[in-house]
This record gives structure tokens, sequence and C-alpha cells, in this order.
């Protein structure tokens, strides 16, 4: 089935375009306070959305410096023997070092694709043994694993963790008002928000050869996902006309994206775009993508603002957990044996099982 989806015609762009393609939004104003810098900022946010699925974030305050040492500290952990790596093997809370993969996945063999060629290490919020989530072994909820041999790695990741938390915190008014509800709408879904790390290492792929990516295409599965500059390109994003689009290095801008939990909590109003990556930069490509969900026990419903008669909710409620272990079960080799939801349980929609083209 064509999942081509056409943006609204005939409106035009509030913000700068990249490459006549993605909008360049610049919130230092809004997080400066000036009076009618927030709905700008929203006014951007919806036609980014609504429009594009993707957009470049300037102006978040973040020093350069902070997003160097998590590049660094990315590569350091990947440096090390492959048997220190696999002393933290990813577990079935994705959490801890994947290896590439030596079958590939359900999202990627639908697409007659060989495994996504990177490896990752994933942390989510650090939380203490006496934690009761940590107790009750609640899925996604348990402790880190941490390499014992790195020293200062823990300290610096958590510093950028911490920092990313707080943009992502600040952030989320505007797509309350993006989608015409009040600023204050979701705080209650991100008092705890839920969120991920992923450091990963591209290898090198062959360019020829179509049946490997560094990263198959794919949707995300959340409400945002912010990848910070990265002078070695691969990212591309599979526009509304259908056509893969490199997205440029852009200095000191991030690339921010939603996924499919925004695209369903919005009625399919705002996009989850795929995307993919392919390195064939001519060196090791690292990546520090940060995921910011709500908290997992929030029931996705749809928005007031984005159903009416004429458009009516098209999916059911369900809790963002039980969406999120169905979505790692059909990506990572190791969650296939984990009890999961199934996809008649989930009504995921087309754009989270979509082979996309590439």
């Amino acid at each position: 089935m064509d999942q081509t989806i056409v943006p609204q015609s005939g409106v035009a762009s509030p913000v700068k375009m990249i490459g006549g393609e993605i909008p360049l939004i610049d919130v230092g104003d809004y997080l400066a306070g000036k009076p009618g810098a927030a709905e700008k900022a929203a006014a951007a946010l919806r036609y980014a959305f609504e429009n594009v699925g993707f957009y470049y974030l300037a102006g978040h305050g973040i020093p350069q410096a902070l997003i160097d040492a998590q590049y660094a500290a990315a590569a350091r952990f990947h440096a090390q023997p492959m048997e220190e790596k696999l002393k933290v093997r990813v577990n079935e809370h994705t959490i801890g070092y994947m290896p590439i993969a030596e079958k590939a996945p359900p999202n990627a063999a639908a697409q007659g694709k060989k495994p996504s060629q990177n490896e990752a290490f994933f942390l989510r919020r650090d939380r203490a043994a006496d934690d009761p989530d940590v107790i009750a072994g609640r899925r996604f909820h348990v402790q880190n694993q941490w390499p014992q041999d790195l020293p200062g790695f823990r300290e610096k990741t958590l510093k950028y963790m911490d920092t990313m938390e707080a943009l992502c915190a600040k952030l989320v008014p505007l797509y309350a008002l993006a989608l015409d509800l009040p600023a204050t709408f979701f705080d209650r879904f991100f008092v705890k928000p839920h969120y991920i790390l992923r450091q990963s290492r591209y290898p090198l792929i062959d360019a020829g050869d179509d049946k490997v990516a560094s990263l198959v295409p794919h949707t995300d599965s959340g409400f945002m996902t912010l990848l910070p500059p990265n002078k070695v390109q691969g990212l591309s994003i599979h526009l509304p006309s259908g056509q893969w689009y490199d997205a440029p290095y852009v200095e000191g801008a991030f690339v921010v994206n939603g996924g499919d939990i925004l695209h369903r909590w919005s009625n399919e109003r705002f996009l989850s775009t795929p995307h993919r990556v392919r390195n064939v930069s001519g060196t090791v490509r690292y990546a520090i993508p940060f995921f910011f969900d709500p908290d997992h026990d929030t029931v996705i419903e749809c928005l007031p603002s984005c159903q009416s008669a004429e458009r009516p909710a098209k999916y059911p409620p369900i809790k963002f957990g039980d969406y999120a272990l169905w979505f790692a079960a059909q990506r990572y080799q190791h969650m296939q044996k984990v009890e999961a939801p199934t996809a008649a349980d989930i009504a995921p929609g087309a754009r989270a099982t979509e082979a996309w083209k590439s």
C-alpha cells in the first residue's frame, strides 16, 4: 500500500527551510521568556510536523562542549575490546550493549534487508537499587548497566542525559500549543518522563549493496527524538513527496523528529516520518540520539483538538508502555523471546508497519 503522505497544500513556511525541505526553528527567544516567542515557535513547530515530520532546532542552549564530550564518550565505549562490551550485553529491558545482529529482526526482514550495520549502547533513566520499579523488575525500568573500566564515563554521560531531559521538558509546552491545546496540557504525562540515550557506532557499508543499511528505514516509537549536530553525515529522511533527502549538517542545530506515539496521539495530524542511516562517508560514524517520551503509564488516546465529527479518532486508547514493548519486539533480536503485545492488541497503524522502500 502506498503510504506517501501529501503535506498541506498552499501553506507557506513560517520559518527558514534548510535545503528547501526541513524547517529550522530557533527557540532562543522562547527559552529566554520573551513575550510572544512561545506562540511563534509553536506555529513553526505546527508547520514542521504537519508538513515534514522533522525540523532543525537552534537556540537550544546546549553547550557544544557537552555534545562533543558525549560523542567522545560514545567512541570511548565502542573502542573497548568486545569481551568488555559483552559484560554489559543488552538485556530484555533494552539496556546495555547491542552488537550487530546476526539475523534481521522483523522490521528489517519485511523490507528484504540484512541486519542493520550498527552496534549500540542503550541507557535509560538511572535508578537506585531501592527504586520500587527496580525491585518489581518493571519492563524498561530497571538499573542501567555501566562499564566498569571507563573512569568518568558514567558521570559525563549522566550530565548529558540530565541536560537533555531539562531541554526536552521545556519544549513540551510548545508541542501542546502547536496542537491547539493549553501549554500545560501534557505536563501530567511528563512528571517523570521516560527517556533513552543510544550511543551508536556505524561502520562503513558497501554503497553498492542495496540490501544493507547502517539502520534500515523505520519510524521512531515515541514522542520526541533529538540528534545533536553531526559532521559525519548519513541520515536520510523520507519526505512526504516520496523522495529520500540526505539531511545536511547545520552548525549548532539538533535534528528533531516525532514518532509513532505523537502521530497516534494527534490522530495522524502530526507526521511520524520514516528515516534511515547509510554510512558511506568514508569514516566510522557515531550517533547519540536522545529519545524523550511520556511516562509508560500514559494512556494515549486521541487529543481533543485532533478529532471531530468529520475526523473521528482513528486508534483505540493504549498505554504507551504497551506500545513501547510491542515496538521493541519488532526491531530487536534480543527481544524476540520476550512476551509482548501483538499487533492485534496494539492496532499500530500503517506508519508503524509499512516496509519503507529505500
